[in-house]
């Protein structure tokens, strides 16, 4: 591997988001008509912050959106090797892509270089690097396409909150990848409960179990930091958990079937209360995550939800959610009454809402439509983050409480010579949290009685 540019610190402390909502307050510059009052011939310009398998998929949709005029002009990811990599995957579209070697940055500071080249910026780095990011961008005046999940602890969803806000200050638009949103089937399942055909809903149950994902081993010519930003789905504070990175998903989606309301900050479950654990991760691939959870979330009017997610091989896999009301059994796409009597079931098109979404996004930026969805990004993740806190301390966690805190996981001052939050043990493994001495820690009230 090549050894990674070294470079001076990558701060991402309070005082820089504080500097980015300053820097916020200045119009937004050379956004090219693409803001709006119909540019349908002006370019959108795309950058692109992680280069990765989702960030790559992410950037293929986008060039393809129907008779939108785009051009991928920057991109920026750690390591360079993804950037090559990702350059290759749109080397079909080249007529979309105006990249040249001056405006592909590596590092871990390389995704601000991309800010100044760009319209609109996908960001999909690791997880904990999202807030950081999403601040400087809707503070660079930029639209965004941002992955779930949107943070990994607290400080990063109330980063997010603030960027969110100051997002429809400016009239940016904000599109979350959390799919589903964007999925015909789902969206017309949503609308029979908004209808009232199922009657009130009082329980669920939401799955993520599959048999395991992916692992880069540790190359001769890495330091530990390297290592783990080249592996982050395998560290909390990169990824934090699969619950987090995967199951997001599904707790997303028992957000917006629960939320009657239509919450415009999102809705969210009060408490979560489970178990989990390191069970059967492979010795060979040494991880600091669960690879089980299993969680009882409580919701506002007294709605619970059962929740599952697991990674390792053998078991059945199931991804899904389903829930019950006081009239009727709803399956995605599918609600019967209980003796079994189909009541609506779903039978128009269905198209790739991977696609959609950036569809979506794009028709809002030129047409200056209203598209946040920074505000639900937010409650999925923290209520996976509430799941986490749950499973690895053994105690019940309440939404509003774990909000308040300054918990956060992101180390303030990074390079690639810096320590990482979590170390090996001499055997070379990283001991997973336990609920007998795991504690959610406010970092403001370090060293204070």
């Amino acid at each position: 591997m090549t050894e990674p540019t070294r470079q001076t610190s990558v701060s991402f402390s309070r005082r820089d988001a504080l500097r980015a909502s300053a820097i916020a307050a200045v119009a937004a510059s050379g956004l090219r008509g693409a803001h709006g009052q119909n540019p349908s011939s002006d370019t959108i310009r795309i950058g692109l912050i992680g280069a990765g398998g989702r960030g790559t998929g992410a950037l293929q949709q986008t060039l393809s959106v129907p008779g939108s005029n785009v051009k991928l002009t920057a991109i920026a990811d750690a390591f360079q090797h993804q950037i090559n990599g990702a350059l290759k995957a749109v080397q079909d579209m080249q007529d979309k892509v105006d990249c040249p070697e001056e405006r592909r940055f590596s590092g871990l500071d390389a995704y601000r270089k991309v800010l100044d080249h760009c319209d609109m910026v996908i960001l999909a780095t690791p997880p904990g690097f999202r807030p950081y990011h999403f601040q400087e961008a809707i503070a660079a005046g930029k639209h965004v396409f941002m992955e779930k999940p949107v943070c990994v602890d607290s400080f990063g969803a109330r980063l997010c909150l603030e960027a969110a806000k100051l997002a429809d200050e400016k009239k940016l638009k904000v599109c979350v990848g959390l799919q589903r949103r964007y999925e015909n089937k789902y969206r017309e399942t949503i609308a029979r409960i908004r209808e009232g055909l199922a009657g009130d809903i009082v329980g669920g149950q939401v799955y993520w179990n599959g048999a395991g994902i992916w692992y880069r081993g540790r190359q001769a010519d890495q330091n530990e930091m390297q290592f783990q930003v080249n592996n982050w789905y395998h560290f909390n504070w990169l990824c934090g958990d699969h619950i987090c990175e995967q199951h997001v998903h599904n707790i997303d989606i028992a957000n917006w079937v629960l939320d009657a309301a239509n919450a415009p900050q999102g809705w969210h479950p009060d408490s979560a209360y489970g178990v989990g654990g390191k069970q059967n991760r492979n010795a060979n691939q040494p991880s600091e995550i669960y690879d089980h959870h299993a969680l009882n979330f409580a919701y506002p009017g007294g709605a619970r939800i059962a929740s599952q997610c697991r990674q390792f091989p053998g078991g059945d896999g199931r991804v899904n959610e389903e829930f019950q009301g006081t009239k009727a059994f709803v399956r995605i796409g599918e609600i019967t009454d209980y003796d079994g009597k189909v009541l609506w079931k779903f039978e128009g098109p269905n198209p790739n809402p991977y696609q959609v979404e950036h569809d979506e996004l794009h028709d809002a930026i030129r047409n200056d439509k209203p598209m946040n969805n920074a505000y639900y990004g937010v409650t999925a993740s923290m209520g996976a983050i509430l799941g986490r806190l749950a499973t690895y301390s053994g105690k019940q966690q309440r939404y509003d409480e774990v909000m308040a805190m300054d918990y956060r996981l992101m180390p303030e001052n990074l390079t690639w010579d810096s320590t990482p939050p979590v170390l090996p043990t001499a055997e070379g493994d990283y001991p997973p949290p336990m609920p007998a001495s795991f504690r959610v820690v406010d970092v403001t009230k370090l060293g204070k009685s």
